[in-house]
């Protein structure tokens, strides 16, 4: 594809990605994601359209409100560019195709669910529940196919919620959540069984390396609570952009 392509696409994500950013804000919150319009969270001034802008307007505004002069958190122009990061990787790898679509939004609602969990410990049923559900919808048609991902689907939210059962009997607390058990079955249902298998991998491998970072700086220990809904967002954002290849190059080893 010509690489303007490429650029339409980042710029597609730079858009989708502030209404991720009010997803994040407001969802926690329990309020609508439509209305009212977009304004400054400290003084509630509407904001002009120009002051709308993914990046360009938090960089004109040198991060703070042309009102109230508070600080604009720096979590506005990275998710946006998160955003447009995944919208040109998934075109790069799935290219025009209706599948590149399904993924696209995919990463993108794991993008939300990073960040929510990752501020307040908590994952929406607005998006997981539906999740499952538009998963399966999905993979019907598409890849993996509707047995993968009702295998993924079950077999993803069964595992966790087994792990968080026995580590509640043998700890006498609550190790995982029940938001986490059904964001990796809305995982399995859109990737498949594979695939939300290497998510659950990559996102167990980072959580021991910031748990033992953590402990490590001395600034937790083994008894420390973890947002595990960011690792496993982060693990599936991998897995549905680069999981067919990662797991071809990990099957080369046995060949």
């Amino acid at each position: 594809m010509p690489p303007v392509t490429y650029v339409l696409a980042a710029l597609f994500g730079l858009l989708i990605g502030s209404f991720l950013n009010v997803c994040i804000h407001r969802l926690p919150k329990d309020e609508s994601i439509v209305w009212p319009a977009s304004h400054c969270t400290s003084c509630s001034r509407a904001l002009a359209w120009y002051e709308n802008i993914p990046v360009f307007s938090y960089l004109a505004l040198r991060g703070r409100c042309r009102t109230c002069r508070a600080r604009i958190s720096l979590q506005y122009p990275i998710v946006e560019l998160a955003t447009a990061g995944i919208v040109v990787g998934a075109l790069g790898w799935y290219g025009l195709t209706p599948l590149f679509a399904v993924r696209a939004a995919f990463a993108c609602a794991m993008l939300v669910l990073f960040a929510i969990d990752l501020q307040h410990q908590i994952l929406p049923n607005e998006i997981t529940v539906p999740g499952i559900v538009l998963g399966l919808a999905a993979s019907t048609f598409l890849e993996p196919g509707w047995r993968s991902a009702l295998v993924g689907a079950v077999a993803g939210g069964g595992v966790l919620w087994l792990v968080g059962w026995v580590y509640e009997r043998v700890r006498r607390q609550e190790g995982l959540g029940f938001g986490d058990v059904k964001m990796l079955a809305m995982i399995g249902a859109f990737l498949g069984w594979p695939l939300m298998l290497l998510t659950l991998v990559l996102a167990s491998f980072a959580g021991s390396a910031v748990g033992l970072g953590l402990i490590a700086a001395r600034r937790g220990g083994m008894g420390s609570k973890l947002p595990f809904g960011s690792f496993l967002a982060v693990g599936a954002i991998v897995a549905a952009l680069a999981g067919p290849d990662l797991v071809a190059w990990y099957a080369g080893f046995y060949r």
